[in-house]
């Protein structure tokens, strides 16, 4: 990923309005989407957009609200074929001047419920946030219409497979209780 266009789109935070938000609306040329499939591990991405606002939370910190659109193709993780995925996600970041709002320092920290929040830098780069926020939408598996997973069973020569059923502990008792209740009721010998 060409580390320019990166940091083309960083926005200093001393130029930001404290009254105003300030708007982006990024759209990637068709090099920098091929880049960034190539950085992604993608066979192809068809789009992306990136649009939102960035204004001041309180007298320090800052907000990212933005929405994330793309068109995926990745490779099925069962047959390899094309698999084509839409994303349309929100995507939010907190900037926060003090960090220890963020991690508190001791020993022990719990990880906070809300993971958006980061420490506040010299500059926002909505593009970085952008290609963050793709990174995660991904699916991690993705699979093809009808693709499955078979089963596999391997044994010695001249043995019996052992197979998923068999190795259920309940199953032979599964199997005699089915065979029990198929059985004609006999008349009590007295």
């Amino acid at each position: 990923m060409s580390q320019s266009r990166e940091t083309d789109n960083a926005l200093r935070v001393s130029d930001l309005s404290q009254n105003t938000p300030t708007d982006f609306d990024l759209r990637p040329d068709a090099a920098e989407l091929q880049a960034i499939a190539d950085e992604l591990g993608l066979l192809a991405l068809r789009k992306l957009a990136f649009k939102g606002k960035i204004r001041a939370e309180g007298q320090s910190d800052w907000q990212l609200e933005g929405m994330l659109g793309a068109t995926v193709v990745q490779p099925c993780v069962v047959t390899l074929e094309p698999v084509t995925t839409r994303i349309d996600e929100p995507v939010r970041r907190l900037y926060l001047s003090d960090p220890s709002e963020i991690l508190p320092e001791g020993e022990e920290i719990e990880i906070p419920e809300d993971d958006s929040a980061e420490p506040l830098g010299s500059t926002i780069n909505p593009y970085s946030v952008m290609l963050e926020a793709l990174a995660l939408a991904l699916p991690a598996w993705p699979r093809a219409e009808g693709a499955a997973i078979g089963s596999v069973t391997v044994t010695e020569p001249g043995q019996t497979a052992l197979t998923e059923e068999a190795m259920k502990p309940f199953a032979g008792l599964a199997a005699l209780r089915d065979k029990l209740s198929d059985m004609p009721d006999e008349p009590d010998e007295k």
